[in-house]
């Protein structure tokens, strides 16, 4: 019997996760990624409620736990770096933090030998037709599919090519921000520290690596334009935002141009009235990103995985089906961590009004 075709776009969290599960339900699965090579990038990431259970299903829980940052706590700063109070652990670290490196290297791990990866490329053209899915890739041959599932993140080339522009999609929420690592000069262990001002923050932390430093400027903003900018402009931004901060500010914002590992993102969410269209469906940050303000992303990436899993399963082929049932069970889910994510937004110096979204 021919199995089923399913190609996977983006090897971070949600794609592995759903090669997993279909090739453990005899799927034959590839996952193209347009990094040259697996991320070794991003900040901790964290689990919360039901993510354990997928993480069990995974074979992969323990080695998680052996993972875990063991955060302290953050201490609360003004915006001239006087101490104002402590936040516990648990408010940035959920139930269980690792370092996103490490969480993408063992779903890649478990994966690897059944699933076939494809490195520094991307999908550049999606038609449909009866049978399945003809995909034109960058630089890889046009090949079919008989299902394409885009796990690409926030700006996904699968949801651009099959359900319209990134305008149509995204959501600002009042917020970019950049991040990198430097030296530990403040010697944190295990610990950070968060100094808001008016329409900005500073978060630093020390986990993993109690050598590096890492440092998060968030600052509001009125669209997520700054993303496709220039790391200058993006830096310059981030000074002027940031200009009337006192305590390890200054220093920090000296040490940014140095760094060889500087991200810029806005706080963005992903609302879209289907997630799938035909035969390609939309998973994790892709089809309802909550924006990291959630606290929500990893365990919604895990969670909505094994929930198409399950749904295709139930549909026994029936691919319409089977995303109208994920959909259906997943999407209150994913309303209630956006909604956190607004909020969380809100507090963070965000101004996006969620009824005008």
């Amino acid at each position: 019997m021919t199995k089923t075709t399913v190609l996977i776009s983006g090897a971070s969290v949600a794609g592995p996760t759903l090669a997993f599960f279909l090739n453990r339900d005899g799927y034959e699965v590839s996952v193209v990624e347009r990094a040259p090579e697996l991320r070794d990038s991003g900040y901790a990431v964290d689990f919360r409620g039901e993510a354990f259970d997928v993480l069990e299903e995974l074979g992969v829980l323990a080695e998680m736990r052996g993972h875990d940052t063991k955060m302290r706590g953050t201490t609360l700063l003004d915006d001239k770096g006087g101490e104002t109070g402590r936040l516990p652990a648990e408010v940035f670290a959920g139930e269980l933090e690792v370092p996103k490196q490490e969480l993408t290297r063992i779903l890649h791990r478990i994966t690897a030998d059944d699933v076939t990866y494809v490195f520094n490329d991307s999908i550049s053209a999606l038609t449909q037709h009866d049978s399945g899915v003809t995909v034109e890739f960058e630089r890889g041959t046009a090949r079919e599919f008989d299902l394409v599932i885009g796990a690409d993140g926030v700006y996904s080339k699968v949801r651009q090519l099959a359900f319209g522009p990134h305008a149509d999609a995204l959501r600002h929420l009042g917020l970019s921000g950049a991040g990198f690592s430097t030296a530990n000069h403040l010697g944190l262990e295990r610990s950070g520290l968060l100094q808001q001002g008016s329409g900005a923050a500073l978060y630093l932390f020390s986990s993993g690596a109690p050598g590096r430093l890492t440092a998060s400027f968030s600052f509001a903003t009125a669209s997520p334009a700054l993303d496709r900018r220039s790391r200058d402009e993006q830096e310059n931004a981030v000074r002027v935002a940031f200009a009337g901060f006192g305590g390890q500010a200054p220093r920090l914002l000296e040490a940014m141009s140095e760094a060889d590992d500087f991200y810029f993102s806005s706080t963005c969410q992903v609302h879209l009235d289907h997630w799938s269209c035909g035969r390609i469906a939309l998973l994790g940050d892709a089809g309802y990103c909550a924006a990291p303000t959630s606290g929500m992303g990893t365990s919604q990436a895990l969670i909505g995985a094994r929930t198409l899993t399950r749904s295709l399963a139930s549909a026994a082929g029936d691919h319409m089906a089977a995303f109208a049932a994920y959909e259906q069970e997943l999407r209150p889910y994913v309303t209630q961590n956006q909604a956190a994510g607004h909020q969380a937004a809100t507090m963070f110096g965000g101004h996006a009004d969620l009824a005008d979204s």
